[in-house]
C-alpha cells in the first residue's frame, strides 16, 4: 500500500471510529442530577471525556488499519 493511501485510509478511519466513539458515556445534566447553567442547551453533555475517547479512538483505529494493510499486504 503506497504512503498517501495508508495515511488516507488511516485518516477516514480515525474519523469514522471518533464519530462511532463520541455518544459512549455521554450524561447530560438532567441525568447526572447537575444543575444545569443558564444559557446551556439541556442535551450538553457534562464531562465529555475528548482526550479519553480521542486515545481511544487512535488505538482502536490502529488494530483496524493493522489487519486492513495485512489484508492489503498479504491478498495483493
Amino acid at each position: 500500500m503506497p504512503l498517501p493511501l495508508a495515511v488516507a485510509t488511516y485518516f477516514t478511519l480515525w474519523w469514522v471510529v471518533l464519530f462511532a466513539v463520541l455518544p459512549f458515556g455521554v450524561r447530560s445534566p438532567a441525568e447526572s442530577g447537575a444543575d444545569r447553567p443558564a444559557g446551556v442547551d439541556a442535551g450538553a453533555p457534562v464531562a465529555p471525556n475528548l482526550a479519553l475517547k480521542a486515545l481511544a479512538t487512535t488505538l482502536v483505529s490502529g488494530v483496524l488499519f493493522a489487519a486492513i494493510y495485512a489484508f492489503a499486504a498479504y491478498e495483493g
